[in-house]
């Protein structure tokens, strides 16, 4: 039976009654406790009334099954009574695993066996945090930024203490900070900011950024300023090797460099949730790889463990990067000197080969092309793949779908299957790569798949994760194993 429309609004009314209460609770946790929550991995840090109804909604979408607030409230609930340490946790998962594992014990019972490495942990993050400097400010630097400042929370783990750039006017400062506070992709800041022209600080939401006028990543002092075995993100792209790079080490209070762009040489290149692991102490500088070699690995690692690839093509429909010109100018690479804004314009791809420095049971399995496209964010990777085992279409979405939501590549892989979706709806993804279900093409060996990804956004987030690794500050994960349910789904 249909509800009347006053019966409609009333159910509504309610829900949102439902997330108002969930907000304070939420920021309790992150503040006093270090939890950090999320729906499927969507943070609900700081979000709204509407964004924290929206996140129950999608998760229908991802699991087939509705989430109530009916039973994630209570559960925030009981976490905030539990005096909890540092964490991270998943309220949809959680509940899912509760709902099957649960056994007659009550919320609490339960939360308190599967949380009892946390439970009455509240100040006991032994976490140290790491002093953070971007080198460079561009597209990848500041959406890092904005990255690290939401995540500061309660000064534990990565603390962003500067940025160094070259002084491009008198009113430099201002300049930088506008282009933090606005984006014509990914919309305005989500807090306030502040300049100090007098000591050449950013002040973001309570974070104070240094900014280092400089030419030379070699001759910086930061422990002047108070940074001390800093982890260097370069984010110029000016160098690519281990001796360029190494500049950096050169200078007072760094102990490690991250690159922003695929690692030449023998530089190791980290694609998080697929190699990360080989990151050792002794390792000085290391790359986070390319936007495109993240979205496609782990989905093609996916496919190789389940069907096996014996090779295949990738070609990206990419959105135009900075090196491109505006409008017709000289270029030294082929083609890159056609207007950007006008042209589809063919390229060369290294992600292709590149995938194998993280996977390297696809050495030599792989050939990749590009086409740059007139937009400005979010691309498309065609994944076309001969199988060692054949599959269906409904066979393969349906791995790709519970390993967006149950396996240990849940952070990189998303998944969709909305006939409606276009590049736009993609801009701020926090997965790697997001694959879309109705696109797929399966004939038994012969697979096609295509993998949305936000170029910018997605992949500073996998930076940042590679970030937390290099710095040992990833808080303990919850639900730390799937459900029996989870796990039967993936293998089957």
């Amino acid at each position: 039976m249909s509800q009347t429309s006053d019966s409609c609004l009333d159910t509504w009314m309610g829900r949102e009654a439902l997330a108002e209460a969930m907000i304070p609770v939420i920021g309790r946790l992150y503040r006093e406790n270090n939890v950090v929550t999320s729906i499927h991995g969507r943070s609900l840090i700081n979000k709204s009334t509407m964004n924290i109804l929206k996140a129950h909604r999608f998760a229908r979408r991802m699991s087939k099954d509705e989430l109530l607030l009916e039973d994630t409230a209570p559960l925030l609930n009981t976490l905030a009574g539990l005096e909890l340490g540092a964490a991270a946790i998943d309220i949809a998962r959680l509940n899912q695993k509760f709902k099957e594992e649960g056994n007659g014990a009550t919320l609490e019972e339960f939360l308190r066996e599967e949380l009892a490495e946390i439970v009455g942990k509240r100040g006991g993050d032994d976490r140290t945090s790491t002093d953070v400097v971007l080198y460079g400010f561009g597209r990848i630097g500041r959406l890092l930024a904005r990255l690290l400042i939401e995540k500061a929370g309660g000064g534990h783990g990565l603390r962003l203490r500067a940025i160094v750039v070259r002084r491009g006017s008198d009113n430099d400062l201002s300049k930088r900070a506008s282009l933090l506070r606005r984006d014509s992709v990914h919309g305005s800041f989500e807090g306030t900011i502040r300049i100090d022209e007098a000591a050449n600080t950013i002040t973001a939401n309570g974070v104070q950024i240094q900014v280092i006028y400089s030419n030379d990543p070699a001759t910086i002092d930061y422990t002047a300023y108070g940074i001390n075995n800093a982890l260097v993100v370069d984010n110029t792209g000016r160098w690519r090797d281990a001796e360029g790079l190494s500049q950096h080490l050169q200078s007072k209070g760094v102990a490690r460099v991250l690159l922003t762009a695929p690692g030449k040489g023998e530089l190791k290149n980290i694609v998080h949730g697929i190699n990360h692991r080989d990151i050792t102490d002794s390792d000085k500088i290391v790359s986070a790889a390319s936007c495109t070699t993240n979205a496609i690995t782990p989905v093609l690692k996916a496919i190789n463990d389940k069907f096996g690839v014996v090779h295949g093509h990738v070609e990206t429909v990419h959105s135009f990067t900075n090196d491109q010109n505006l409008i017709d100018n000289f270029h030294k690479g082929d083609r890159r000197g056609r207007s950007a804004a006008l042209n589809m314009v063919i390229t060369e791809t290294g992600a292709a080969k590149a995938v194998a420095k993280a996977l390297p049971e696809l050495l030599g399995k792989l050939t990749g092309s590009s086409i740059r496209v007139p937009t400005p964010d979010v691309s498309l990777a065609i994944l076309n793949l001969t199988l060692e085992n054949g599959t269906t279409k409904d066979e393969v979405n349906n791995y790709l779908r519970e390993m967006s939501l149950h396996s240990d590549l849940r952070k990189q892989i998303d998944y969709i299957d909305s006939p409606e979706v276009v590049s736009t709806d993609f801009v701020g993804s926090r997965r790697a790569g997001i694959v879309d279900g109705l696109a797929t093409v399966s004939t038994d060996k012969n697979l096609v798949l295509y993998v949305w990804y936000d170029n910018e956004f997605g992949y500073s987030c996998q930076v940042v994760r590679v970030m937390e690794e290099m710095a040992g500050v990833n808080p303990p994960s919850f639900p730390a194993k799937e459900s029996a349910a989870a796990l039967a789904a993936i293998a089957v």
